[in-house]
């Protein structure tokens, strides 16, 4: 008896299972009916009418992409690989199925085509230097264009820069010969500085009678503080003279 109703019992497990679709918190089902878009549907247990309905999976979390290096020539003719890092996620399920045929690889194929001609606008320090600016170009140019998709570009970021070799020798020239320039300029204030506290401390003296015996013992003390074997005693001017007037009168 049992098994004249086991080709029913088997006809009616395959239609049930058939019919029955669990969706994760994350998934939306995207359902045709014969071909035509019926409605979007999840999460949860989602029922469809064997051979007759059937359903799309939509993930709407947020797909990180990688966009692999691509051969950028700048304004400024320098040639480059650049590679960058995309972030989008799904926020109508019906038109990223039924307006695009398949929306990841056609988003990939439009942040590569993007990535070469927007950073080909720029010269090659911009790009080293305004990467914030042109990762807002970038995102704004790829938003709009998948938005009718139903795509949402939130976030592209620049990864890396690979310069030819002699570019960066070049720029390791630079940023030594600007270094070299720095270290000059500080010296030379430097030396600035020191001339004009020098001058000060000259006004200062000659407006003292006592303030040249004082740094002529000061400057006695520190030379006799050295181990040094011989030692210079200087000698006013004005005495020097004196000396040597009264010499030629004798």
């Amino acid at each position: 008896m049992f098994t004249s109703y086991l080709p029913i019992i088997l006809v009616v497990g395959f239609l049930l299972v058939s019919c029955v679709r669990i969706l994760s918190e994350w998934e939306r089902g995207v359902v045709l009916r014969f071909g035509r878009f019926v409605g979007v549907r999840g999460p949860g247990l989602i029922l469809l009418i064997p051979g007759v309905e059937r359903m799309i999976r939509v993930d709407t979390r947020t797909v990180t992409m990688d966009i692999q290096p691509q051969d950028i020539i700048t304004k400024d003719n320098v040639s480059m690989k650049v590679n960058a890092v995309l972030y989008f996620k799904i926020l109508d399920p019906e038109l990223a199925i039924t307006r695009v045929e398949d929306y990841y690889f056609a988003t990939s194929q439009l942040a590569q085509t993007t990535l070469r001609s927007v950073l080909g606008q720029y010269e090659m320090d911009d790009l080293l230097v305004n990467r914030d600016k042109i990762n807002h170009t970038l995102q704004g140019i790829l938003d709009t264009a998948t938005e009718p998709w139903g795509v949402k570009v939130s976030t592209v970021e620049v990864k890396q820069i690979d310069l030819p070799p002699e570019m960066q020798r070049a720029m390791a020239r630079q940023a030594e010969a600007e270094r070299e320039r720095r270290a000059k300029v500080i010296s030379a204030e430097g030396e600035l500085e020191r001339s004009v506290k020098l001058a000060q401390a000259g006004d200062n003296m000659a407006s003292s009678a006592a303030a040249l015996p004082l740094a002529f013992l000061h400057t006695l003390s520190e030379i006799s503080n050295e181990t040094t074997n011989t030692i210079v005693f200087p000698v006013p001017i004005d005495i020097i003279t004196a000396v040597i007037d009264s010499v030629k009168k004798n």
